[in-house]
């Protein structure tokens, strides 16, 4: 299977999420620790920054090891920031593979002609379509407006059977992995008013 990025990102943040809290976790239940007694009454008497910790922050290394610790937490953090704005959606379909090249179709005409044929549909206000995943095997992610009086059931089976169908023969695939979601709009705060 294609290259799930998503996934991926997730279970990076799940990773990451999961170590910084073990190492805060740890140094808060050892400080709680040291202060009730736990590793003896000198260290829970003892001052902060007492005469070993100051010894070590009057050596020469130190200042160099906190810039590297800072600058090592800034790119892990702003790697982490870049990840999380990736766009998964994909520039280009490979629609055919040949010896001498391949046939490509860009992302937005596939998706603009989805999201016109879905939004023509009865009931529906709005459609946003998002293929991501792969150029050869992309996945759709179908996010749907509908009018508080639309016929759910209805239009998610014109989707399925019609919007799905014509996408898949579009771009000659078996199998279009699929997120449908539909969402209803707000009543009117004033109703329209028809011209008799």
């Amino acid at each position: 299977m294609p290259g799930d990025r998503a996934r991926r990102s997730a279970r990076g943040n799940r990773w990451g999420l999961v170590a910084v809290g073990t190492v805060l976790l740890a140094a808060g239940l050892g400080s709680l620790a040291v202060g009730h007694g736990l590793f003896g009454a000198e260290a829970a008497d003892g001052v902060l920054l007492g005469p070993s910790v100051q010894e070590v922050l009057g050596r020469r290394w130190t200042p160099y090891v906190a810039v590297a610790v800072a600058f090592t937490a800034a790119f892990l953090a702003l790697r982490w920031l870049l990840v999380q704005g990736l766009n998964d959606t994909v520039g280009h379909l490979v629609l055919e593979r040949g010896g001498a090249g391949r046939v490509e179709m860009t992302e937005n005409v596939a998706r603009s002609a989805l999201e016109q044929e879905v939004a023509a549909y009865p009931g529906v206000r709005r459609a946003r379509a998002r293929l991501t995943e792969s150029a050869d095997a992309p996945h759709l992610r179908l996010a749907l407006t509908l009018e508080e009086d639309a016929d759910v059931a209805g239009v998610w089976r014109r989707v399925r059977a019609e919007a799905l169908a014509n996408l898949r023969g579009t771009l000659d695939l078996d199998r279009l992995p699929t997120v449908v979601r539909m969402s209803m709009t707000a009543p009117a705060k004033t109703p329209r008013r028809n011209l008799v």
